[in-house]
């Protein structure tokens, strides 16, 4: 929301009309996760731009809280800084001026300061600090009087409203040892714990090849809190190779919702496969190399540690608690000729009628990248891959089990790093047999538009005047462009249409995310924000719906 105003001033001298420079003041809405353990939570921020600079200028803000704000707000700040910073995502406050703070009260809350207005732009950024918090579902309502300058000559009279929910930041930059956490999933356990997967990429944020483990975080309150870090797979110094050679990334997460036990699935490389499809120990001609499973000839034909990249599954049989030691499926599934074969982040089913399934993908006997299911129909004893969904280049999928048995795959296209018009979207096929055939779906590359980025799509059940429904509920970063706006999506005819939008973060984040059902009534979702590297928020089911 964007809101203009330009004022002149009428100076009177020697009994003439003279005109003061221009004050020019705009301001913007920001929805963004308000993060309980966060200091800085930018609401709103004003531009005010003076033609000349401006010493002690008398500036007040006037906003208003409903209820349920009055007892979420502890603090409204006024945050100044002199560009267009980096404020939005920078939690180290003492690299900017603090202008003002007051006490959060419901109704009219006043803020009254001076500040030197330098010539050209002056940025003034609304911020929240906010009490611990046991319930983060609902929203909370601000509301806009007006911003005057220097009594009022200058004033902009801005009313508005903003809505705004609650989150938790599950995995924060540098959080317990870990560089950078990605690549989020999660399921809600038998028991209601919430059990969270990712990336724990220990030196950098890179993709592998280099350390990192299965991270998972757990939350015993419906992710109101986390407990600390632990890791689910480790490949430790395998071969006599450091963990920079022992990296394991990409997690899928499934919850067989018969047993209760829960399945990680994480992609494991040893070594280097440099480009030209060579394998070295991460050393080469005396130097450390770097190369990944997509890149070049990072992975090869065959199912050896030295000529592909390996699918590691692991299992819990109480709710998250521990994990089993990794079994290697890559020579059960794979097949030889393909480059790869790895899983695809985010969260697995379990079909009506018990079968596992869990979204896969890789490269063919030609390199390209394609979109496939791998499932179980005996309890994660053995698993069957199935052939790619499309021709076409994919990559990251999710599933999710329409009526009749069909599974419908919503997968990440690289047609659209170019296409940008109406055909960008995801890719979405159906299968009735496990994937040994395929149908394109009539919204494919249309529906759901993409920047180009991993995406979620969930069913979640519910009962309504006694009546079990389902809707799916899709969440992605919602622009052909950037990876901005992660946004959930839902849609009551199976993928038909998509009914609604519900805007989570506009910020710029890294865009993967994964969906839960926590209950009937409410979904969780976990995603990497502008925020936080992982971010987790409430949502009700009205409110989507």
């Amino acid at each position: 929301m964007m809101i203009r105003l330009i004022v002149w001033s009428l100076l009177f001298l020697n009994a003439s009309i003279v005109f003061a420079e221009p004050i020019d003041i705009t301001s913007k809405l920001y929805v963004l996760p308000v993060l309980v353990d966060q200091s800085i939570n930018v609401v709103k921020r004003y531009k005010i731009n003076s033609d000349v600079a401006r010493a002690e200028q008398a500036i007040v803000l006037e906003m208003g809280l409903d209820g349920r704000a009055s007892q979420i707000v502890e603090a409204i700040e006024v945050w100044y800084s002199a560009g267009d910073t980096s404020l939005l995502k920078d939690s180290n406050k003492s690299k900017y001026m603090l202008a003002k703070h007051v006490k959060a009260k419901k109704g009219r809350n006043k803020l009254s300061f001076k500040s030197d207005l330098k010539e050209g732009d002056n940025y003034y950024w609304v911020s929240l600090r906010v009490r611990p918090v046991k319930n983060m579902l609902s929203p909370f309502v601000l509301s806009y009087k007006n911003l005057s300058v220097n009594k009022k000559r200058h004033l902009i009279n801005d009313i508005s409203k903003s809505t705004h929910r609650l989150a938790v930041a599950v995995r924060r930059h540098k959080q317990e040892g870990v560089h950078t956490s990605r690549i989020p999933g999660i399921v809600t356990a038998k028991d209601g714990s919430l059990v969270a997967v990712y990336d724990a990429r220990y030196e950098s944020g890179r993709d592998l090849q280099g350390h990192m483990d299965i991270g998972v975080s757990r939350s015993l309150d419906r992710g109101v809190s986390w407990l600390p870090m632990e890791v689910a797979i480790d490949m430790g110094e395998y071969g006599g190779l450091g963990q920079k050679w022992n990296g394991v990334s990409d997690a899928n997460i499934l919850l067989d919702d018969n047993t209760g036990d829960i399945y990680v699935a994480g992609l494991w490389m040893y070594g280097v496969i440099d480009e030209t499809g060579t394998w070295y120990p991460g050393v080469k001609d005396g130097k450390e190399i770097w190369n990944h499973q997509w890149k070049t000839k990072g992975s090869q034909p065959g199912f050896g540690i030295k000529e592909t990249s390996q699918f590691l599954l692991v299992k819990s049989t109480d709710h998250g608690k521990s994990w089993s030691a990794p079994i290697n499926l890559t020579q059960m599934c794979k097949k030889e000729e393909w480059w790869l074969w790895a899983p695809a982040p985010g969260h697995g089913l379990t079909l009506k009628d018990g079968t596992l399934v869990m979204p896969t993908q890789g490269r063919d006997r030609t390199g390209k990248a394609f979109s496939n299911i791998t499932y179980s129909k005996d309890g994660g004893e053995s698993w069957t891959t199935s052939d790619a969904a499309l021709p076409r280049s994919t990559t990251e999928c999710m599933a999710v089990e329409l009526e009749g048995g069909r599974i419908m795959l919503n997968m990440r296209s690289n047609l659209n790093a170019t296409r940008k018009g109406d055909d960008n979207g995801r890719a979405i096929a159906i299968t009735t047999d496990l994937g040994k055939t395929w149908v394109e779906h009539p919204t494919s590359h249309s529906a759901l538009i993409e920047p180009t980025c991993m995406a979620s799509i969930h069913k979640h059940c519910y009962k309504e005047n006694g009546e079990v429904k389902s809707v799916l509920i899709f969440c992605n970063p919602d622009s052909k462009y950037e990876r901005i706006n992660i946004t959930l999506k839902v849609s009551k005819d199976n993928g038909e249409t998509w009914q609604t939008k519900t805007l989570l973060d506009e910020g710029k984040g890294r865009g993967y995310s994964c969906i839960t059902s926590i209950d009937e009534d409410t979904i969780g979702v976990l995603y990497e924000s502008s925020q936080a590297d992982l971010v987790f928020q409430q949502v009700a089911l009205k409110d989507l719906i």
